[in-house]
């Protein structure tokens, strides 16, 4: 059985990572792993794949960057050919990035199989681009792999036949639980005893000069209580530089370079609290304990609300601020672990994928 695997941006490395060592130990597999080129920023790839022992990409198509119909184009037009000549049985996409939908469309035209993982997440927001990218690719794929419970539900509520539903857990716990040891190992010894850490990154949030200024200004203020450390996304990068907010740097407010994988999480392992508009920094928080604010109205992943460490406050600097002050009061929930987040959900993947 000849298995290709598409990843294009950084959440879909730590998610093929556990994957493709667990078909690896299973005899008459051959596999192929195809890198979009997605994201092609050093810090945004390269160095991922080091740090997670995978090997290089078989094909890199490098697509870079372009507007969502623009990239989206450029990578079924490549990533065609590759499994033309490829003839993979089965083809695995990873969350909801536009090489996810690219590859699963080209797949359903050619009668390939899809497999995706962390499939059935909803936020019900169509303005989000990732939520177009959900719905189609469940709709394309064979297999369909689900982190938690939410993701059975709204698939069963659409109509899916549950033939096709496998409720097998979160694979990116599999690697934050294999690399937590080796991250430990990466903590500064200069780390501030207290310290937010924040990521944003979503176009809703940094394309909005003003909010993204006044944001920053709510981070300033935050820096009076405690250190805020903010691995800048190259595309909030390029934002502050359009609205003259790159220098704004000082003791309590560092803006710094993006972090490889095992950096940002010994980062995340000691923080105070996490501020992110992303989503698998819930799904990390929750596992490991650490108080997340989540600046976005809503989340696919629900999971990491009604068990999990995750709060929803939008994008008001005065409901950020309340929730970093409750963090620091310790009125925040503590959370639990939920189910299948055990480090074995790329064993199951591979299983089911195997007798296929």
């Amino acid at each position: 059985m000849h298995i290709l695997h598409v990843v294009g941006a950084r959440p879909n490395f730590m998610k093929v990572a556990p994957v493709l060592r667990a078909l690896a130990t299973r005899s008459g597999i051959q596999q192929t792993l195809v890198h979009t080129g997605q994201h092609y920023d050093a810090n945004m790839s390269d160095v991922f794949f080091e740090q997670l022992g995978m090997p290089a990409p078989d094909v890199n198509l490098e697509v870079g960057s372009g507007s969502h119909a623009q990239q989206t184009a450029q990578i079924m037009s490549k990533f065609e050919l590759v499994v033309l000549e490829r003839k993979p049985d089965f083809v695995v996409v990873y969350g909801d990035v536009n090489s996810t939908v690219a590859a699963a469309l080209v797949c359903a035209k050619l009668m390939v199989r899809v497999a995706h993982v962390e499939a059935g997440l909803r936020s019900y927001d169509r303005t989000m681009p990732e939520e177009i990218n959900r719905i189609v690719t469940d709709r394309l794929a064979d297999l369909l792999f689900t982190p938690s419970t939410d993701g059975d539900e709204n698939l069963i509520r659409e109509g899916v036949d549950q033939g096709r539903i496998h409720f097998v857990g979160n694979v990116m716990i599999d690697t934050l639980i294999r690399m937590l040891p080796a991250a430990r190992k990466c903590i500064p010894a200069e780390l501030p005893e207290r310290y937010a850490l924040v990521t944003l990154h979503r176009p809703a949030n940094v394309d909005d000069l003003d909010w993204l200024s006044s944001m920053l200004q709510t981070l300033g203020d935050i820096g009076e209580g405690m250190a805020v450390l903010f691995p800048v996304h190259p595309r909030t990068r390029q934002r502050l530089a359009e609205a003259k907010l790159d220098r704004v740097n000082g003791d309590r407010l560092r803006l710094m370079e993006p972090l490889p994988y095992l950096d940002f999480l010994a980062l995340q392992t000691r923080a105070t609290v996490v501020i992110t508009d992303s989503g698998g920094i819930q799904e990390e928080t929750t596992f490991l304990g650490v108080p997340c604010l989540t600046v976005r109205e809503n989340t696919e992943r629900p999971v990491t609300i009604s068990a999990g460490t995750n709060v929803l406050v939008g994008r008001s600097p005065a409901r950020i601020r309340a929730g970093v002050a409750d963090v620091l009061a310790g009125n925040w929930v503590k959370g639990r672990v939920p189910e299948l987040w055990d480090g074995h959900a790329a064993e199951r993947i591979a299983a089911i994928i195997e007798r296929s």
